[in-house]
């Protein structure tokens, strides 16, 4: 799951072991990972500003656009608590990361079937949810305006199913006005779903939101559902498409791209 919000931020393989001062895991920067935040107790890992790599945890980490966190807790064969929380690299009490796949690299590309396309002048971030990990939508995916950019899908072989925790008093990470879903299955159909955020209607209900998100394909034959669009112009928290509906209050559309084919999230001005 990702959110969608307008914001301008920089976003600035692993041995298997890495040592660091003992009592705290350094943020290996030397890696390729993308560093998330550099001035909370997180420093760069994947995790909420006040929380620490510290011996004992599971510290996960941010990839490069379109790519997947590849490092988990080896123990853990289904999505589910308490396992679904250990994602990334372990701390141990030595003071070292380790891997819990010695035979694995960090991150994984994604499907590579569903790509940001910005209309727009402004940047906008795509904020990935950190899974597994503690749920929150900490994992940036930066698109410049008129730019395009890969999101990473997960394939059905994939642990489980982009940024700052935001609040209720600004509408960005997870109270940004738009979230996305996407995921292929073993057909290589991608089903992908473009939705209001719940929690914006929540706490910014009627607020004017001056852009919007659709789907298209690249060939419209292999795509069932498109006509998928949120346009604020429709008015406040109303999706178009064959497939609109509503969740928890909150209106959605999905398209589903079918025979490994592509499809892009285009966001626009309102």
């Amino acid at each position: 799951m990702v959110s969608i919000s307008i914001l301008s931020y920089l976003t600035i393989f692993i041995t298997s072991t890495i040592a660091n001062p003992v009592g705290k895991c350094t943020f290996p920067k030397d890696q390729g990972l993308v560093e998330v935040a550099k001035d909370g107790a997180n420093k760069g890992w994947a995790m909420s500003p006040d929380e620490s790599c510290v011996p004992g945890k599971y510290c996960p980490y941010a990839c490069p656009p379109g790519q997947l966190m590849n490092q988990w807790d080896s123990s853990s064969k289904t999505y589910s608590f308490p396992g679904s929380l250990n994602g990334g690299l372990k701390c141990g009490n030595d003071g070292k990361l380790t891997k819990p796949f010695n035979d694995r690299g960090l991150c994984v590309d994604g499907k590579g079937t569903v790509s940001i396309s910005n209309k727009m002048e402004k940047n906008v971030a795509f904020c990935q949810t950190v899974l597994p990990g503690n749920e929150a939508m900490l994992i940036p995916t930066n698109c410049n305006g008129k730019q395009q950019q890969t999101l990473a899908v997960p394939g059905v072989e994939y642990y489980a199913d982009a940024c700052v925790w935001g609040s209720s008093d600004k509408s960005k990470g997870n109270w940004a006005p738009y979230i996305a879903g996407m995921n292929m299955d073993k057909s290589g159909n991608t089903f992908i779903k473009i939705g209001v955020n719940p929690k914006y209607i929540d706490d910014f209900n009627n607020q004017k939101i001056n852009f919007g998100v659709k789907i298209v394909c690249d060939d419209p034959s292999k795509c069932n559902g498109l006509g998928c669009e949120i346009n604020p112009r429709n008015g406040f928290n109303k999706a178009s498409g064959p497939s609109a509906g509503n969740s928890l209050g909150a209106a959605y559309c999905i398209v589903t791209a079918t025979d490994h084919s592509k499809a892009k999230i285009e966001v626009f001005e309102a």
